[in-house]
């Protein structure tokens, strides 16, 4: 069964109880009274067809400019597969509405769980009281206007802000980052310059090896025509004699 149709239903049976099925890109939902939010919620439980037996959850919404507390109810039917979503406004000044505890046992947690985080009273509930904070806890911390009182009882409940940690702990491995690539480049040029050095003196050698080679070749050059012309004088002295 789709949304629309179990909101038909609930009109038919309700009439201006129920409103009309909302047109959000989300979860789709019906506004409800509250006074009628049992008898709604029973009739969803127990009429064939629809058969609402899983109370998903029970949750709540603050709406401080409209001055109100939004009760939302995720209903399902694991017989026939559909839900609906239902919501109740109630005055959050004075914040209160009927348990539905008696249709599903579930909501006493739930309902418990708003309570302390909310402020909701829910009337007829068997047992309620917080569930996450002390009984002497004070204010409702999912209220949005919800401030810190410092503490409890000497344990601190101030929080530094997590995005200022994050930044702290970015820059610190950015400067390591920055501080390793430093030294690295500073062994690469000391690394670079000790080549250089021993390079040298090879260098040296060879320049001086190769000038001496250039020496002797030149004078071995000059040498070898006064080498060549003896023979050649001696040979015009013989000539001579005879």
């Amino acid at each position: 069964m789709t949304e629309a149709e179990i909101c038909t239903q609930l009109k038919a049976q309700f009439g201006e109880a129920v409103g009309g099925l909302s047109e959000t890109k989300g979860d789709r939902f019906v506004v409800v009274k509250g006074e009628k939010i049992v008898e709604i919620c029973m009739f969803l439980k127990t009429t064939a067809g629809l058969e609402f037996d899983y109370c998903q959850d029970i949750t709540a919404i603050d709406w401080p400019a409209r001055k109100v507390i939004e009760v939302v109810f995720h209903l399902y039917s694991l017989v026939h597969r559909h839900g609906i979503v239902l919501k109740v406004e109630t005055d959050r000044e004075s914040a209160s509405m009927a348990t539905v505890e008696s249709v599903w046992k579930a909501a006493t947690w739930l309902e418990r769980e708003i309570y302390d985080l909310f402020g909701v009273n829910f009337v007829g509930h068997s047992d309620l009281r917080r569930i996450l904070l002390p009984d002497d806890w004070v204010g409702h911390p999912l209220r949005k206007d919800y401030q810190e009182a410092g503490g409890y009882h000497g344990i601190g409940n101030e929080r530094p802000d997590p995005l200022v940690q994050l930044s702290k702990v970015t820059d610190e491995k950015r400067k390591a980052i920055a501080a390793a690539a430093a030294v690295a480049a500073a062994a690469a040029a000391a690394a670079a310059a000790t080549t250089a050095t021993t390079t040298e003196p090879g260098t040296a050698t060879a320049t001086t090896t190769a000038t001496t080679t250039t020496t002797a070749t030149t004078a071995a050059t000059t040498a070898a025509p006064a080498t060549t012309a003896t023979p050649v004088v001696a040979d015009s002295k013989l000539e001579g004699k005879g």
